[in-house]
């Protein structure tokens, strides 16, 4: 019987989300792991900014500080990457969140499992 790809997701609050998948005991696992960040911005801007730090396993992957840009409506940032889990590892994802001037509306952690021959 082949497996059912697995699909985790977490909604944080307005700064950290924290995503974390048990392991397998009974089969190596590929994951397609994306972080969404959302935040309103204000108009007119007044140097609004907005950053998002992602962490695998405790170890910092990937951090972006940035000028939010589309006054009055939203703007993010986004991080994607493949990971392999070996049989029995699990996983940790933590996305950290901040901002001056915008407010962060979403911030989102998804991991979808890639199934072999899928």
């Amino acid at each position: 019987m082949k497996p059912q790809a697995e699909v985790w997701r977490c909604e944080g609050g307005a700064s950290v989300a924290v995503l974390n998948i048990p392991g397998s005991l009974e089969r190596h696992r590929t994951f397609d792991v994306d972080v969404t960040l959302v935040v309103r911005v204000p108009q007119p801007l007044a140097l609004a900014w907005h950053a998002l730090t992602v962490e695998l396993d405790g170890q910092q992957k990937w951090t972006r500080r940035i000028a939010s840009n589309s006054p009055g409506q939203t703007d993010g940032l986004d991080y994607h990457c493949r990971i392999e889990l070996p049989t029995g590892r699990a996983l940790r994802v933590r996305a950290v969140a901040a901002a001056s001037g915008a407010v962060v509306s979403q911030l989102v952690v998804e991991a979808r499992e890639e199934l072999p021959g899928s």
